[in-house]
């Protein structure tokens, strides 16, 4: 399969096609979203049945779920994020988001059930770092970039109909703000706590991982109030044009930023952000100097490497730093192809 040749395609913006490369068996994790984002199989096609079958199988999932304790979680049961940071549950759910890992699995959904009963704070639905000795999450340690990652991570792994998730994702929309700067913070909770993620400037992680939690949502399912967050959190991001300062575009937002990597966890990249608003629909001008950074990066057989990696400190390593990745590559060709599409 291939998606070099076609007259006016998307992929002539690419040096060389990658997708032979990417459909090779040992990442079936890969080889399934390139057979169904960038080929466009249906999931009904046998060999995208049998790339997600694959994934429970063989290459990083399985060895990931291989190290979960008895009882469903990874480490320390009431450990799940700070103390055991890469290498927790929460960590560890949103790995298997990312990998596809199938969330009918018995072993998945104990993760899920772990964080929903330990990490999400009953009185208000967010996510919090820290478990509550009277059950349920911490309601002061609750942070908008774990509440995101663990709403997009719970979709993603089936549970999107679940009145806990749902009650997350009613926590991002009320309380998601996307300030540039020059905004006055409310006084109350979450607000006040944590200056660091809601000062008069929004931290950009914490707003692109409510953006990706919002766009994981069926456009047909989304409400006013999704569809109205949605369209905030994107506009933040054009202002800045994805990866600049939106008061002087000829500084960067911070140069971690240019340099891809996966998973990007808590933080995030100019790729990551680019693919969700492509993803999403946007084909603005001003996510053109975004396009032309991703493009940049690309060698002569169209692949990227791997910039940034947290390897060495998760359960399992994924890929090699400085060398060509499927996962960097799978988000460029995925999203340039919603973008020039």
């Amino acid at each position: 399969m291939s998606v070099k040749g076609r007259k006016n395609s998307w992929a002539t913006v690419l040096k060389a096609d990658p997708v032979p490369w990417l459909l090779e068996h040992e990442n079936p994790s890969v080889r399934y979203s390139t057979l169904v984002d960038v080929v466009g199989l249906p999931a009904r096609d046998r060999s995208v049945a049998a790339a997600k079958k694959a994934i429970m199988a063989t290459g990083v999932v399985p060895k990931i779920l291989a190290k979960q304790k008895k009882g469903g979680f990874w480490e320390k049961r009431e450990d799940f994020y700070i103390r055991t940071k890469y290498r927790g549950t929460v960590w560890q759910l949103i790995i298997l988001a990312e990998l596809g890992a199938d969330g009918r699995d018995a072993r998945v959904r104990s993760a899920c059930e772990i964080v929903l009963e330990l990490s999400q704070d009953r009185e208000s639905g967010g996510f919090s770092y820290v478990g509550s000795s009277k059950g349920g999450g911490y309601h002061s340690g609750v942070i908008p970039c774990l509440t995101g990652n663990m709403v997009w991570s719970l979709i993603r792994l089936g549970c999107g109909d679940d009145p806990r998730v749902k009650r997350g994702l009613e926590w991002l929309t009320t309380y998601a703000r996307f300030d540039d700067g020059n905004a006055r913070v409310p006084k109350s909770w979450p607000y006040e706590r944590w200056k660091q993620c809601w000062g008069k400037h929004s931290c950009h992680s914490s707003a692109a991982k409510i953006l990706q939690a919002l766009a994981e949502i069926p456009a047909g399912k989304r409400s006013a109030e999704v569809r109205r967050t949605i369209e905030a959190g994107a506009e933040y991001f054009l202002r800045h044009h994805i990866f600049k300062r939106s008061h002087d575009l000829q500084r960067e937002i911070k140069p971690k930023w240019t340099k891809f990597g996966f998973p990007t966890m808590w933080d995030c990249d100019a790729l990551e952000v680019f693919g969700i608003l492509a993803m999403l629909g946007y084909r603005d001008p001003r996510m053109q100097a975004a396009a032309n950074l991703i493009l940049a990066k690309q060698d002569e057989n169209g692949r990227w490497p791997l910039e940034n990696t947290y390897n060495g400190r998760f359960q399992v390593d994924i890929e090699k730093k400085g060398k060509p990745s499927k996962w960097v590559t799978l988000h460029a060709i995925r999203a340039l192809k919603a973008y020039y599409s």
